[in-house]
């Protein structure tokens, strides 16, 4: 195998914005791995997409919030591509509850996956990372907005923005930048699931374009902060269309 010359790791890779983030790097020239949690026919869909343009990819099935399969992970990928360069954190799990109705259990959920993830993936890529990397984090519009229903969710995406922001400055001399994309709504299956066509179009209606927002409109501010946005570090990018 070609060693190439930039390499992505990109957790969430099988669905949604993570899988368009994955399919966007590739065509940038990044060999890909896509780290997965159980969606392994999707996952496949994606290696093959990318290797039958000539591009690299792999795909590995890996609770990201289990420590030793966050560093497996790393270990799989330098030895298949020679290092690590950009790390995405597109995994993520919502539920919609209001406070007092929420089950403690699914609490525990989406934290395990979208803070406890986040963070050991990115406690891995501050290790092993090679210099001139990237780490790009996901929060959410919703950190800005106080919507009923949203507060486990909100919360945790406001977790993931404190870490990304102490991570930048913890690297300090390292030439790696450390960002977070926050996107507002966004035509994905998490997004989209459990609600009606009319609360689909409210907030269609939220952004001045008039349109939900494309898991390619997020994979195209991921690649800048993936490769020429150098001088983007430690912040929060709102890719939201404009909603308020």
């Amino acid at each position: 195998m070609i060693t190439p010359t930039r390499v992505a790791l990109v957790t969430g890779g099988s669905r949604g914005i993570g899988r368009e983030t994955a399919t966007r790097l590739a065509a940038d020239g990044y060999a890909i791995t896509i780290v997965y949690a159980s969606a392994t026919a999707e996952a496949d869909q994606v290696v093959t997409a990318i290797t039958s343009k000539n591009g690299q990819a792999m795909a590995i099935r890996a609770d990201v919030a289990d420590g030793g399969a966050a560093e497996a992970a790393f270990t799989q990928t330098e030895q298949a591509f020679g290092g690590v360069d950009v790390v995405v954190n597109a995994a993520g799990m919502m539920c919609r509850s209001a406070v007092a109705d929420l089950n403690l259990d699914d609490l525990d959920r989406i934290y395990r996956t979208n803070i406890r993830g986040t963070f050991a993936v990115s406690q891995q890529a501050a290790r092993r990372m090679r210099s001139g990397g990237a780490i790009i984090n996901f929060s959410s519009t919703l950190t800005r907005r106080s919507v009923p229903g949203c507060a486990a969710y909100t919360a945790g995406k406001a977790a993931v923005e404190a870490l990304t922001l102490i991570l930048a400055r913890e690297l300090s001399g390292r030439d790696i930048t450390v960002n977070a994309v926050a996107p507002g709504p966004t035509a994905t299956t998490m997004f989209l699931g459990g609600r009606d066509s009319s609360t689909i179009a409210e907030a269609a209606a939220s952004s001045p374009f008039g349109r939900l927002g494309t898991p390619a409109d997020i994979a195209e501010v991921v690649a800048f902060l993936a490769g020429p946005g150098r001088w983007v570090n430690g912040q929060v990018i709102y890719a939201n269309g404009g909603v308020a």
